[in-house]
């Protein structure tokens, strides 16, 4: 808890650093989510995953735009991050 409350502070007292770089990265990484969740196209739920995967990273993107508290935004980036890599794990361990 200690290491989140830091990361929120610093993240928080140097938006203006941090925002173009947490775009970035977590649309690359949402991006190749959404390429390994189109490879596995076979599988049941990958109608489902993909969406989530593209809501997430969209949502986030939004959250930005609308600037909502930086509290929030911070969250939606840890979960957006989070469940990218978790739909990448899962579908690379598909292939």
């Amino acid at each position: 808890m200690k290491f989140y409350s830091k990361s929120l502070k610093e993240f928080s007292s140097n938006m203006e650093l941090y925002v173009p770089l947490s775009i970035i990265f977590q649309s690359c990484v949402g991006s190749i989510a959404a390429m390994y969740v189109l490879m596995n196209s076979k599988a049941a739920s990958f109608l489902l995953e993909l969406t989530l995967c593209v809501s997430v990273t969209m949502l986030y993107n939004a959250f930005i735009m609308a600037q909502i508290k930086k509290k929030w935004i911070f969250n939606l980036l840890l979960v957006s991050v989070l469940l990218n890599i978790f739909l990448i794990i899962l579908n690379v361990n598909r292939l």
